[in-house]
């Protein structure tokens, strides 16, 4: 919790833009200070501007999840300035080869993407979970997808699709380690969305893509952990 204003405290990855904008916007709206992390420390800073400007409690923090220094500096500010996270969502993801092979795919794009979207939640967690298991109280959102379902995975962007998977294991082993202690847990599928990486294509706008996020993110102690969400319901894994 925030020592300052005693507010809850929130840390978003790839929050400049998209989703991860819009739930920096509805978790501050909730009341909660915000991190907004950005790989880009001036989108960062340009996106937080724009929410600090509609009177929300919102401070920009450039983060690069593959980078383990970048993510030792945001760690170390949250911890020392804010007294530590409390809510964690991991946002911050990599699609590469929508339309290719699985046998053609170049191996180094399978790394990069497992770097981006398991490594980096994973060097999150290990930064900030630690405090919010000695505290008694977190809540970390995974953002997953319907292409990381081992029950429906086909032939779309093998790289990407891996990568969900591997994520929704590591939302398991990371609620094992959490269990007891208040710190929940949970994946989510936003569905297809209307941002940069879904395109204007998308039937979902970004409003509903951040809902189960944020629902995610403020659960009720008692509340579900190690489960894999799409719009507020269970779905398979």
């Amino acid at each position: 919790m925030n020592e300052r204003s005693g507010r809850r405290v929130a840390v978003i990855s790839g929050a400049n833009r998209g989703i991860g904008l819009e739930v920096c916007r509805s978790l501050a709206a909730a009341g909660l200070h915000v991190v907004l992390g950005s790989r880009s420390a001036a989108a960062g800073e340009k996106a937080a501007k724009a929410l600090v400007a509609r009177g929300l409690d919102v401070e920009p923090h450039p983060l690069d999840v593959t980078d383990d220094a970048s993510v030792r500096a945001l760690v170390d500010h949250v911890e020392r300035m804010l007294g530590g996270a409390d809510v964690l969502v991991n946002n911050a993801g990599l699609l590469l080869d929508e339309n290719e092979d699985v046998l053609q795919v170049d191996v180094e794009h399978f790394r990069e993407c497992m770097d981006t979207n398991v490594y980096g939640p994973l060097r999150l967690a290990q930064g900030f979970m630690p405090g919010m298991i000695a505290r008694g109280y977190g809540r970390i959102v995974n953002v997953s997808s319907g292409a990381g379902q081992i029950s429906s995975m086909r032939d779309y962007a093998p790289p990407y699709s891996l990568s969900k998977a591997a994520l929704n294991a590591l939302t398991r082993l990371l609620a094992s380690a959490g269990r007891d202690r208040d710190v929940l847990i949970n994946a989510v599928d936003p569905g297809w969305v209307r941002s940069d990486m879904g395109g204007a294509a998308a039937p979902r706008s970004l409003e509903q893509g951040a809902d189960t996020i944020v629902w995610c993110a403020t659960l009720p102690r008692g509340g579900p952990s190690g489960r894999f969400f799409h719009d507020r319901k269970e779905i398979p894994w």
